[in-house]
């Protein structure tokens, strides 16, 4: 039997849902689990799509990459999902990338990433390198100075970013003081924090994630740091992490990001309201990651509505959702961050960059605010390279490669 045989056969949408539940990454993936959770519930509450009811599969990645790779093998082969929701580093996506080509499988990719590759069976709804240090770095340079340490979890995405932000530091008069790595999942920070203290930066530019960042946060708070003088600017520590490691240890510092929950929108009230008040909302907080999750089962659900208008369950693919999904757009109406959309060529979202700081309270004031969307560019850094177009990369040699990776 078919995938499309076996899918008409079915009275459900199957789709799949690989995050990590546990490890050193669960502080920021369990409540991604969560929203995809509600999202479904709220989109079976409503009625289902197509008179069906959605069906998730859920793969606990343990935190681990090869763990990944197996779980969107058996998401794909033994339950037949029609998509999968699910990653949050970028060394998980490139483990997943492989079975997902090869299966011509759709993705949902709800984090911030680097960009470098143009990969036709992803849809990206978190943002890309370019959307988020690009106004980070002057803000910083403008408000607290031009030195800065750069510190990162040891891999593709923390890499690729901070070779993007040392782009925006050298365009705006910025110095990298130093750049160090630690392996992810690493909480012995101590060394690390006393050198960039002896190194006196003006700002420290994080791409620590999980538990790295929350031992970096603290033992930066037990030293005595001065976060008004030289806070820490994250593309990644939220409200869920300053949840995890105490307001206290979080205020004052820095996040670059196209949500937060103290956004002051009908849309946005009415989604933490419900969200944290429903079965799936022990996260206490909303956050950018998780919202990113929210808008991708929404973009999923209204991308599958425009495919059954022409297709029926035994004809339709991956490939159908992915087409419906060129040039979408969720509306201020329906997502919290305010309005955005899937570019119909690189198939990344285009969103408002916002930079906001964490009060005592756990939550963070909104500083800045692009005065428009930016829209996404994988390759930003690299131009040279091509553009990425929706069959695939467009070289300057005229040649086309479809799923380009690096």
């Amino acid at each position: 039997m078919t995938r499309n045989e076996a899918l008409a056969a079915r009275d459900d949408i199957p789709v799949g849902v690989i995050f990590s539940a546990t490890g050193h990454l669960s502080v920021i993936e369990k409540s991604s689990i969560d929203v995809t959770l509600y999202a479904i519930d709220r989109i079976n509450e409503a009625g289902g799509i197509g008179g069906r009811q959605v069906t998730p599969y859920l793969f606990d990645a343990c935190s681990d990459v090869g763990t990944y790779a197996v779980g969107i093998g058996e998401l794909i082969r033994k339950h037949g999902v029609l998509c999968t929701f699910g990653g949050y580093t970028s060394a998980s996506r490139r483990a997943m990338l492989p079975t997902v080509i090869a299966n011509n499988h759709l993705l949902y990719l709800p984090t911030c990433w680097e960009g470098k590759e143009c990969v036709q069976n992803i849809i990206y709804t978190g943002p890309v390198a370019n959307q988020h240090s690009i106004e980070l770095i002057p803000y910083m340079i403008r408000n607290y100075g031009p030195r800065a340490c750069f510190v990162g979890s040891d891999y593709v995405w923390p890499r690729e970013s901070n070779a993007v932000a040392r782009a925006w530091m050298d365009q705006h008069g910025g110095a990298v003081i130093s750049e160090r790595y630690l392996t992810l999942g690493v909480t012995d920070v101590a060394d690390l924090l006393a050198l960039i203290r002896a190194e006196a930066p003006d700002f420290i530019f994080s791409t620590l994630v999980g538990n790295s960042a929350l031992a970096f946060y603290r033992e930066y708070a037990r030293i005595g740091f001065d976060r008004a003088r030289t806070p820490i600017a994250s593309l990644t520590t939220s409200e869920a992490e300053v949840r995890a490691m105490g307001h206290e240890i979080g205020e004052g510092h820095i996040l670059s990001a196209p949500y937060f929950q103290s956004l002051q929108n009908p849309t946005n009230a009415r989604f933490v309201r419900a969200f944290l008040s429903s079965p799936h909302g022990e996260s206490g907080v909303t956050h950018f990651n998780l919202e990113n999750t929210y808008l991708a089962v929404l973009a999923f659900e209204r991308a599958l509505r425009i495919s059954l208008t022409s297709r029926d369950w035994a004809d339709l693919t991956a490939n159908d959702i992915r087409n419906a999904s060129a040039g979408l757009a969720l509306e201020n109406e329906v997502s919290p961050e305010g309005h955005v959309w899937i570019d119909p060529d690189n198939f990344c979202m285009a969103f408002v960059p916002k930079i906001g700081r964490c009060g005592p309270d756990g939550q963070f004031e909104v500083l800045h605010s692009s005065v428009r969307h930016v829209l996404p560019d994988p390759y930003a850094l690299y131009p040279e390279r091509g553009i990425c177009r929706r069959d695939g990369l467009h070289t300057p040699d005229g040649m086309v490669v479809p799923n380009a990776l690096y």
